[in-house]
Formats: C-alpha cells, structure tokens, sequence
C-alpha cells in the first residue's frame, strides 16, 4: 500500500557549509517518520565517509558532513537516491526493537510538583494532570486516561531535546490519539523519569529540569546512564533510539521499588525483543498489528 508522505519528494535545503536539512512532510504522521527512519537507517548503513552525525526528527533528517570529504553534490544525490528508492516500495520495513517501560502512573513525586506549579501555570489549577487528560480527551476518568495510555505501543519518533529524552507517538488511528495541551507557562521543576504528554506527543524526561508537558507518572528505570553502569547501556549511554517501539507497563509503589533495587545493585535489564516493523499492517489494521508486535514481548 502507497501512502503520500512515502511518494512526495522532500524539500532538501543547505545550512552552511555543513548541514543537509531534508523535511519529508510538514505534519508528524507515521508514514512520515517512518520515511525519515528509512533514510537515516539507509544512510547510515553505507558509511559514506565525510557524514559525521545523522539526526532523524519526527517528519525530517537532518545530516552533518564534512565538505572537505564528502561533496554535497555527492551527499545530497545519496539521499535523494535512498528516496527513490522508498518511494518504489523500497521503505515497507524496518528492523528494530520493542522495550516494556514499568510505569508508576499517578506517583506522589509527579503529584507534589504538579501541585507546586498549578496557579498561572496550568489550564485547570484545582484538579491533577491525569484529571485534566481524561478530560479534554472525553474520558470517564484519570483511571480510563491511563488505560488508553498503556494498552497500545508508541513509536519513539526521536531522541533529542535534552540527553536521552524520547519522543512518543501512540501507533493508534489519527481519531484514537491521545491529545493533551501543555502547561500554560512552562514549569521550573520537573521530576527525572517523569513520564508526560503534549499535543500527540508523549515524552520521558531523562533528567530532572524545567518543562511544560502534562505529568502522568515515573518510569521506574534509567533511560540515561552517562556512567552506563547498566548492561542495557554498555554501548551507548542514551537507551532509546528513533524508531524503537515502546509498551508501557503499570507497576504498583511495591514494584517500583523492587525495581529501583536492581537498578542500585547494577541486575535491572529491560525486557525487549528484536521486531520487523511493517508500514502497511501498521496502517491497515492499527489494533491487530500492535498485538502482533507486543506478542514478541511474551516469550521474553
């Protein structure tokens, strides 16, 4: 199955003498990162000498090169290639990986910050970030809100922002996505680990620091380890990577702290497992597709 951001050519522009910024679509959709993960995977696998970083976005890529090795003529006919190749059906697949994320939703250390920065900073200062969320998005309560959070997978669209941090799009029908506004103003404080929610995006702050996204709990293991004291951190020191497939996992108080133990003594390992993920099942049968892929977890 065709989709239009796979077929549209992409806006290629120069930034100095270093950068090769190409925008594949304008809006975020699947089938845009999905395209821009192709290239960057394609890219990175031919080893062109000359590229020094290549940095997917969630509907662009943008590539850092040196000039004195590598012609932009040359780099820029290489993506453009790697396009045409997408375009032809050449982008349907892509090797990658889903992670369990433990989550201690309505935790008190997301709770008590939240509390803090309510008055002139939040849309409703008298209730919760979870209250509000079921709100705005039609839910019966913050208990539904949490459900419909956890029980469908997320795409890690990218990686950026601050060391480590992910961005996440629920891979759910457009009509099935969960849509939260950010604070008003945003906050000075935010906890590490605080798993939050803006526009379509949900995100994991992998450092404590100012932030304005809507607060739903505390993932319970490291996503960043500068020190990679952690096997899952042995080659790099940032966990996610763009096109990584999420399933947040519930924890109770109890389990969080039993996780929180193994990640002090050095034995926590997440719980993940290799995948094929396919563009077409994706967009076809949403619902199905996502089960078949958390299926890969349970042998785990």
């Amino acid at each position: 199955m065709s989709t239009p951001a796979l077929e549209r050519e992409a806006r290629y522009t120069w930034g100095g003498d270093e950068f090769l910024f190409v925008e594949v679509d304008e809006a975020m959709s699947l089938a845009a990162n999905f395209k821009v993960m192709t290239l960057a995977s394609k890219l990175s696998g031919a080893a062109l000498e000359g590229v020094t970083d290549i940095c997917p976005a969630n509907a662009s890529l943008l590539i850092r090169f040196n000039p004195d090795v590598l012609a932009p003529s040359v780099l820029e006919a290489t993506v453009r290639g790697f396009e045409q190749d997408a375009a032809g059906g050449g982008a349907e697949t892509l090797a990658t990986r889903i992670v369990e994320v433990p989550v201690w939703y309505d935790d008190p250390f997301t709770a008590e910050v939240a509390q803090r920065f309510r008055e002139g900073f939040h849309q409703e200062p008298s209730g919760t970030d979870l209250d509000y969320a079921a709100k705005v998005n039609g839910l019966t309560d913050a208990a539904e809100f949490i459900r419909r959070h956890h029980e469908q997978p997320w795409l890690v669209s990218m990686v950026g922002f601050v060391a480590g941090l992910p961005f996440l799009f629920q891979l759910v029908e457009r009509q099935k996505q969960l849509e939260v506004p950010k604070y008003l103003s945003p906050r000075t404080d935010t906890p590490r680990l605080t798993v939050g929610h803006g526009g379509c995006f949900g995100a994991i702050y992998s450092v404590r620091g100012a932030g304005g996204y809507q607060m739903f709990g505390v993932a319970a293991a490291p996503i960043y380890d500068p020190a990679q004291t952690l096997a899952d951190f042995k080659d790099f020191m940032v966990f996610f990577r763009p096109g990584d497939i999420v399933k947040f996992k519930p924890v109770t108080e109890q389990e969080y702290a039993a996780i929180q133990a193994e990640v002090e003594n050095g034995t926590f390992r997440y719980r993940q497992a290799p995948v094929v993920f396919e563009l077409n099942k994706a967009l076809e049968d949403p619902e199905r597709y996502n089960r078949e892929l958390m299926e890969a977890l349970d042998g785990m």
